[in-house]
């Protein structure tokens, strides 16, 4: 028995000894130095750009939704990626606002951006130079492309910004770094006004071919190979209208980087009803014009449409909402698009 409790005993002076031990470390800050810094961000929150052709800004049509009521909202979090000059790489998240990141010694090439997305696709993250977002292909029985374009889902809101040559050294407290997150998805407000025939609507939906497919992180460059984005409809008391968001047009640098977009590309808006009689009605509208003018965003808008009353009255069917002619969407994710 004396034995056992010499040996407990002997346990708690150890234990005791380590406690103290610690206590008495004066170098601990030593210890503490990191190669880290102090992520502070902010958010260019724009929904377009303009480069010189409709200044929605400053004259915003009355009866439209409030101008500022488009403009994206912050996202929840923070995707960081860095690399070091020996092409080592890590990945960080953190909050919206920022947080406290741990960087390679030396110099790093650092790429920000929203880690919120649900449907933009990453390629070669690896390499923050060649970082690429996109979005799923999406296909509908009813819809045809006419040049012959892949069809995709409209992307949800991206934001980024890059750092080249970012140099960290050891230090206890972080260095501190203002990122301010740019856009790289915008918002086309889209209008398509009718002057006959919208008593005979039920649904609608629409296209915009010609857009870019992908765009780089690091610089908002956008690629050079166009696709069409389908997307839903609101029937409205003049028409039927839109918020389609873009990676904007192909070919062209972002943040205000004169455009490289003005090639062969065509824009064609398209306009599928769904008449309350079964029928299905497309209209195609050439809107290249408008659309070259505002290659991030903007209004684009189409009028005088007519539904003629032989379409709109024809047949003798009833709206179904389950009517197999209006066809359903089909999301395809790709594993690697580049």
């Amino acid at each position: 028995m004396k034995r056992i409790i010499k040996i407990l005993s002997l346990v708690m002076v150890v234990v005791l000894s380590s406690c103290a031990h610690k206590d008495l470390c004066v170098d601990h800050n030593a210890h503490s130095h990191k190669f880290h810094i102090n992520v502070i961000a902010d958010y260019r929150m724009d929904w377009e750009e303009n480069y010189g052709g409709p200044d929605w800004k400053s004259n915003w049509p009355a009866g439209y939704m409030a101008y500022d009521s488009l403009r994206p909202t912050k996202p929840t979090g923070i995707r960081v990626v860095n690399h070091s000059l020996e092409g080592v790489s890590d990945k960080h998240n953190i909050g919206a606002d920022g947080g406290i990141v741990n960087l390679f010694e030396g110099y790093n090439d650092v790429l920000f951006y929203n880690n919120n997305t649900e449907y933009i696709l990453f390629s070669h993250v690896d390499k923050v130079a060649s970082t690429r977002a996109t979005t799923r292909t999406r296909t509908r029985a009813t819809f045809v492309s006419s040049n012959n374009e892949e069809t995709m889902t409209p992307p949800d809101m991206l934001y980024a910004n890059f750092y080249e040559g970012l140099y960290v050294e050891k230090q206890e407290k972080p260095l501190d770094v203002e990122v301010t997150m740019q856009p790289l998805v915008f918002t086309y407000k889209v209008r398509y006004e009718f002057k006959e025939g919208l008593q005979w609507v039920a649904l609608a939906r629409g296209a915009l071919s010609g857009m870019a497919r992908s765009v780089l992180l690091h610089n908002g460059a956008t690629s050079e190979d166009g696709a069409t984005i389908l997307y839903d409809c609101e029937v409205t008391e003049y028409g039927a209208r839109a918020l389609v968001n873009s990676f904007g047009i192909p070919g062209h640098p972002n943040y205000n980087y004169p455009s490289r977009g003005d090639g062969d590309n065509k824009h064609i808006l398209t306009l599928e009803v769904l008449l309350r009689n079964g029928s299905l009605v497309t209209r195609e509208f050439d809107v290249t014009d408008q659309v070259k003018a505002q290659p991030h965003g903007g209004v684009i808008v189409v009028d005088g449409i007519e539904v003629e009353e032989e379409e709109g009255t024809q047949g003798s069917g009833a709206f179904d909402v389950t009517v197999n002619g209006w066809g359903e969407y089909k999301d395809v994710v790709l594993d690697d698009f580049m």
